[in-house]
């Protein structure tokens, strides 16, 4: 009996020594624990220019964050950027956050430092008890290059005698390498491309006058390095004043109502009271909606210049409707929409093929609203050619085209009036007048003769 209490005493204590023990040690597991917290530094290019700002993601999910130390380290001087102590939770709950982002302010020059190779240094510690109670640490470096100057623009190409609602070529070279170059045109910006000539820092960009765009407009060559020092430069220009025709549309029923059912997949289903509201919709809206279908696809151009010497016309044919006409429809006698026709309307033999009016890479070849079926071709460095209103497509995205292959044949399809190509030219997303590019004597001037006294300084392409 004796021997029984005994062990029933000492069941009793081990009972309550593992009562105790048992959340103990697993209390001092977890206050105790080895995992160490994470931190990403939002740093995409290495170089660090005269004034950055760095984004530190933090993160520590079992024991919470305790402090962060950023600093920075060039030619045996060490300059602390940042130092923050995170809060706690209480002695035994660890730290109140388990994850933030700072952001850390860096300008090099108000620091002392330099231009050149600097090494980042960062320390992130938790609330664990690991080290004395010091915590776990997360130590990152990274070495960053300092560069403080903007890059330099010399513009080699000389003469820019642009038309209103026209193309034109700028050359210029930079200093260093960019991430980003080209010519601001208002309130628009066309990249410049390099890989054309030997040297890898000249760089040529196509730029365009909108119809709207008129002699006060401002033009700059503008270039940003890798650490984001930006530079600009003036060049010669001149810009020609054009006065575009304007012209009369007169809307019949007729016309309304056979054209208006091909669209009602492409309008608002019962917005439309009647079919001249349906008709202004289309001119409209769908209009807005098709221009941003055709920017989009002309966003990435391919980095190689595919075509040479002048485009072709459609053969045989004539001229029903010039660039920038400026329309204004009419209904019953009263205006009710007003529109700019960006292309030239050329009228041949009813389903006549139609040309590529140069080499190039086929990147639409589909129906886009008013329209209709459509091939779009990319020649390279931010030129495209449009043909529009097609009874039938020949080729298909991805296609290559040489001067003078089918692409389909002329049709009435979209909002045509009868069966027509209309032909249209863009440099970027920005439509401009196809009679220069028919033009020799107008590509020599503008843009064969700059590239050839290019590569005459500079070295062959």
């Amino acid at each position: 009996m004796k021997a029984k209490k005994i062990n029933l005493k000492l069941g009793i204590i081990a009972v309550g020594c593992a009562l105790i023990i048992l959340p103990l040690a697993w209390f001092l597991m977890v206050r105790l624990e080895g995992e160490q917290p994470t931190l990403e530094l939002d740093l995409v290019s290495p170089y660090i220019g005269s004034s950055h700002e760095l984004t530190i993601a933090l993160s520590d999910t079992k024991s919470g964050l305790r402090s962060l130390w950023v600093g920075l380290l060039k030619d045996g001087k060490e300059v602390v950027l940042h130092e923050s102590d995170f809060p706690s939770a209480g002695l035994f709950k660890g730290g109140r956050l388990k994850q933030t982002s700072v952001k850390v302010a860096l300008a090099p020059q108000k620091l002392g430092f330099g231009d050149g190779e600097a090494i980042l240094r960062m320390v992130v510690l938790d609330y664990s008890w690991r080290d004395w109670w010091k915590g776990n640490k997360t130590y990152l470096e990274r070495t960053v290059v300092i560069d403080t100057r903007p890059p330099e623009i010399e513009v080699l190409s000389r003469a820019h005698n642009i038309n209103q609602g026209g193309a034109g070529l700028v050359i210029f070279r930079t200093s260093e390498s960019c991430s980003q170059s080209g010519v601001q045109v208002g309130d628009k910006f066309y990249s410049g491309y390099g890989g054309f000539f030997a040297d890898p820092l000249i760089y040529l960009t196509f730029i365009a006058l909108g119809y709207e765009q008129g002699r006060d407009i401002d033009m700059r060559v503008r270039a940003v390095d890798p650490a984001g020092n930006r530079a600009e430069s003036s060049f010669y220009y001149h810009i020609r004043r054009k006065v575009f025709r304007k012209d009369t549309i007169n809307l019949s029923d007729g016309f309304i109502n056979r054209k208006i059912p091909e669209f009602a997949s492409q309008i608002s289903p019962g917005a439309s009271t009647s079919a001249v509201d349906a008709f202004l919709e289309v001119n409209r809206d769908l209009r807005k909606a098709n221009y941003q279908r055709i920017a989009a696809v002309c966003q990435k151009p391919v980095q190689q210049m595919h075509w040479r010497g002048s485009f072709l016309r459609l053969p045989k044919s004539a001229t029903r409707a010039r660039f920038a006409d400026h329309r204004t429809y009419f209904y019953q006698g009263n205006p009710i929409d007003r529109q700019v026709h960006l292309g030239i309307d050329l009228a041949s033999v009813a389903n006549s093929a139609v040309p590529a009016g140069n080499a190039g890479v086929v990147v639409l070849a589909e129906s886009v609203g008013i329209y209709g079926k459509t091939v779009i071709l990319d020649h390279g460095y931010g030129l495209f050619s449009m043909y529009a209103h097609l009874s039938q497509i020949t080729v298909n995205v991805g296609d290559p085209v040489a001067r003078g292959d089918k692409l389909g044949h002329t049709g009435s399809t979209g909002m045509a009036g009868g069966d027509h190509l209309h032909f249209s030219m863009l440099v970027g997303d920005t439509f401009v007048n196809p009679v220069e590019w028919w033009d020799l004597q107008w590509i020599q001037n503008n843009v064969t003769q700059k590239i050839q006294s290019a590569q005459s300084t500079t070295g062959k392409e």
